[in-house]
């Protein structure tokens, strides 16, 4: 199933990419997630190539009536686009992904960046890839951190934990889904999150993450969930339980000190 998987995220991918050459970036925002034309182009795309590979439910960002809090035992959890902004404003921080979720856990994830042409796979239990290539998160010394936020200059509480953890880097990138992908692979150390996200955005990149051996909590270090409510309250990421500790020592304070 990999590899159909695989075959459809570059389909999928071409025809956003042809979407933006062919100028097809126009949307509007909708609070803070901006949504353009290219988005439902890809949803449908996505939708009829996961059909062919396991016809289950969808549940989909762009499709609201798909959002059911009753979940089924198995379906594909997909973000057509994740990092419209990215998309529209020329950048190649954007991806096209999804989760195959079974009881509640993903199992099979794909996250595809096609302006950059990097295809993350994981698969429960059997590792995670790029391009086909293992991947694994780098042993991080707390002294040189990589910490990836979507600014060109950390912002908030990215700003704070970059100061107070004295990051020795900081990596912009687009996507919420690229981000955690950075970590997994070893390019980047920390990413934090204090708004809300949802399932969709996290989903198949947690799998990638934690099959590449780093972790992944909501910003107030309860467990990522699948079940339920769609809505999570942020994200902390990291490479190991001992450095997510670390940073839950510094962001207890933020709040006070911000």
């Amino acid at each position: 199933m990999q590899l159909e998987l695989a075959l459809a995220m570059r389909q999928v991918g071409a025809n956003i990419l042809q979407c933006r050459e062919e100028g097809n970036t126009t949307g509007r925002w909708e609070g803070t997630q901006f949504k353009a034309v290219a988005d439902l182009i890809a949803n449908e795309c996505l939708r009829n190539e996961l059909r062919q590979i396991a016809n289950i439910p969808i549940i989909s960002e762009e499709d609201i009536a798909s959002q059911s809090t009753n979940r089924p035992s198995e379906y594909w959890l997909i973000d057509p686009i994740d990092g419209t902004a990215s998309f529209a404003q020329g950048f190649s921080g954007f991806v096209s992904q999804v989760a195959l979720i079974k009881d509640g856990q993903p199992w099979l994830a794909a996250v595809f960046a096609p302006a950059l042409e990097r295809l993350y796979m994981a698969e429960r239990g059997k590792g995670a890839t790029v391009n086909g290539q293992p991947i694994r998160v780098r042993t991080s010394k707390l002294q040189a951190l990589t910490l990836v936020d979507n600014y060109p200059q950390p912002k908030g509480v990215a700003e704070y934990l970059f100061h107070n953890l004295e990051c020795a880097n900081y990596l912009e990138s687009g996507s919420i889904g690229l981000k955690i992908c950075l970590v997994a692979e070893g390019r980047a150390d920390v990413f934090v999150k204090d708004v809300c996200v949802r399932d969709w955005d996290v989903a198949p990149p947690h799998l990638v993450l934690s099959e590449a051996g780093g972790v992944l909590t909501q910003f107030n270090g309860q467990s990522f969930s699948y079940d339920g409510n769609y809505e999570k309250h942020g994200l902390v990421v990291t490479t190991s339980t001992l450095l997510i500790n670390q940073i839950r020592g510094v962001i207890e304070n933020y709040g006070s000190n911000s």
